[in-house]
């Protein structure tokens, strides 16, 4: 199938001359043959300027759970929308939506709302610094907590540490270790023989950046004793796992609960919004403005009312079982789509979020291992998926929504197969 990108292109180019590589955020810009214009989107589909129709699994890279312009959600923003907007001032639907939080995931007892995910990491950082009088917080290769200069490294290599934009200082980030997924000793041997020093370990409970791939068994728990042993905070960076994986997210799930959490993305289906919490005593020191944490449009009228809009579906309809079970379909479809056109492709995920690979032997459970495949075979699979009207993210991982049904998943296996059948065959 030929398809055109006329219009995305001149856009793009148009674009280009006021907007840096014509996008409004650097992680869109892979998309090839050209990142795309769009006009609207419904349910699990999109139709581009173009006029091209796409299945989506890129869901606004994760935040579309129940589908794009889901009606309950669209209404409660338009009646936020003509009542109130900005405040600069409190109203009853904060409240709400903090009880709501609190009664959903386990970790919250006090929670506070910012408007994105690296706001929220941020947060959560400084105030386990500020608790434990500490400095260094250690992360997990391959795990992304934000574009911030204090975070942002060991998302896309292995360790030593090292700034991955100009501009970041080094200096940003002298303050912060990262030890590989999955690596009990490397998590030992840090907390162990530097505890008294560490102020927090935050992590993807379930990793979906670097390959949503799950913790070997035993070792969220271990994170979790060796934290409470060293008296460092323990943060899980749910952006991504909270809400898509359950409403009490990756935490219930796992059976082990944070000091701190961050939640966003599938928190409002798409609406900017997202939030920190934890235990009590450690929120508390935000009250005095000890440690502070502002934001302007924090707890803004359509962000919460399109928060408790999504919430009202996900509790009362069984969202989360119907995408496990249509996700672990596709994933198992693709797997052996691949491999009856001599491919072997791996996969991960437990069905709301996926990620796969082209890879020559083994598994992935860890980062280095997910660095093995073959992006650039993959890049061009999904670059052929747009032809074949099926918008996947370049680098491997995949959304579903409420919206996505089996024929969906029917058709992007069909085209899966098309696909496959016109890559050059492996070496």
């Amino acid at each position: 199938m030929t398809t055109s990108f006329r219009r995305s292109s001149a856009l793009r180019e148009r674009a280009s001359q006021v907007l840096p590589a014509g996008v409004s955020t650097s992680f869109r810009a892979a998309e090839k043959p050209v990142p795309l214009f769009f006009e609207r989107a419904q349910g699990a589909t999109m139709v581009d300027v173009d006029g091209n129709a796409y299945i989506d699994y890129v869901c606004g890279f994760g935040p579309i759970i129940l589908g794009h312009s889901h009606p309950e959600v669209a209404e409660a923003v338009a009646r936020a929308a003509g009542r109130l907007v900005q405040l600069g001032g409190q109203h009853e639907g904060e409240v709400e939506l903090a009880e709501r939080l609190v009664r959903h995931v386990p970790s919250f007892e006090m929670v506070r709302p910012t408007m994105s995910g690296s706001e929220a990491a941020h947060a959560a950082i400084r105030l386990a610094r500020a608790a434990t009088g500490r400095s260094i917080v250690v992360k997990f290769a391959g795990q992304y907590h934000g574009w911030l200069d204090g975070v942002l490294g060991a998302t896309r290599r292995l360790p030593p540490l090292l700034p991955e934009s100009l501009g970041q200082p080094a200096s940003a980030l002298a303050e912060m270790v990262a030890i590989e997924w999955n690596d009990r000793e490397a998590l030992e041997r840090v907390l162990t023989g530097s505890g008294d020093q560490v102020a927090a370990l935050i992590m993807e409970p379930y990793p979906c950046n670097g390959g949503v791939i799950p913790p070997e068994p035993g070792f969220v728990e271990a994170a979790r004793e060796l934290t409470r042993a060293c008296g460092a905070v323990l943060i899980f960076d749910e952006v991504i796992s909270g809400f898509r994986l359950g409403l009490g997210g990756a935490q219930r799930e796992l059976g082990v609960t944070p000091d701190l959490t961050i939640v966003a993305k599938a928190m409002a289906n798409g609406v900017p919004i997202a939030a920190f919490g934890g235990r009590r005593d450690l929120m508390e020191l935000l009250v005095d403005g000890r440690v502070s944490h502002a934001g302007t449009y924090n707890g803004g009228g359509i962000s919460v009312a399109a928060a408790l809009a999504t919430m009202d579906v996900l509790e009362r309809e069984p969202v989360h079982e119907r995408l496990r079970l249509l996700g672990t379909r596709l994933r198992d479809g693709l797997v052996a789509a691949a491999a009856r056109h001599g491919r072997r492709l791996v996969a991960n995920g437990p069905g709301p979020v996926l990620f796969t690979w082209f890879l020559e032997d083994g598994e992935v459970r860890t980062f280095r291992d997910h660095l093995r495949a073959d992006f650039a075979t993959y890049g061009r699979f999904a670059e052929l998926m747009l032809h074949e009207g099926v918008r996947v993210i370049p680098g491997g991982r995949w959304y579903l929504n409420a919206a996505h049904t089996d024929e969906h998943v029917d058709a992007t296996l069909a085209a899966a197969e098309r696909v496959l059948a016109q890559l050059a065959p492996p070496a």
